[in-house]
């Protein structure tokens, strides 16, 4: 059986090889450093993992948390929306918001735009407990990103949006 990852785990530390530089230690200087899609699939599994622990007093996860998060912006997104923005399985999203439902966070509604679809509105316990996510996920960010100055912090965004979107 495969030993759990960083991110599933909650342990952000393990294997970051914290104050070391990039590839340092024992693979220093292989290939697979400075390969772009390996160092985001890094960078997002320690952030995640860091932000999996900050939200772990509130219930949620980083997929939760987002799926809750686009449902807060107030823009109503039916499922098969959220689906195709948070890149998730429709089966996983459908479990994330039986859950967010479950919990008295989300309601489904008829989309007004299609009555064979439903669109997905917070709640207010659910706006109060995303509220409280965004403080913890700040939090957590900090800590990902601490060692980068706010200039690097606005050009890795602009940077991950631009081959996210």
């Amino acid at each position: 059986m495969a030993s759990p990852t960083p991110a599933e785990t909650g342990d952000a530390s393990a294997g970051r090889g914290v104050n070391e530089p990039a590839g340092s230690g024992r693979f220093a200087g292989i290939g697979l450093v400075a390969e772009p899609v390996f160092l985001m699939a890094r960078a997002a599994s320690l952030g995640s993992a860091d932000a999996n622990r900050a939200l772990a007093g509130l219930g949620l996860k980083v997929r939760s948390y987002s799926a809750l998060a686009v449902v807060c912006s107030g823009r109503n997104p039916t499922q098969r929306e959220l689906s195709e923005f948070l890149v998730m399985l429709p089966s996983r999203v459908v479990a994330i918001l039986d859950e967010l439902e479950r919990r008295g966070l989300v309601q489904r509604t008829a989309d007004p735009r299609d009555r064979r679809s439903n669109v997905i509105v917070p709640t207010e316990a659910g706006r109060e407990l995303y509220a409280r996510a965004k403080a913890a996920v700040d939090a957590a960010t900090e800590e990902s990103l601490g060692d980068l100055t706010p200039q690097e912090r606005q050009e890795l965004a602009r940077l991950l949006t631009k081959a996210a979107f």
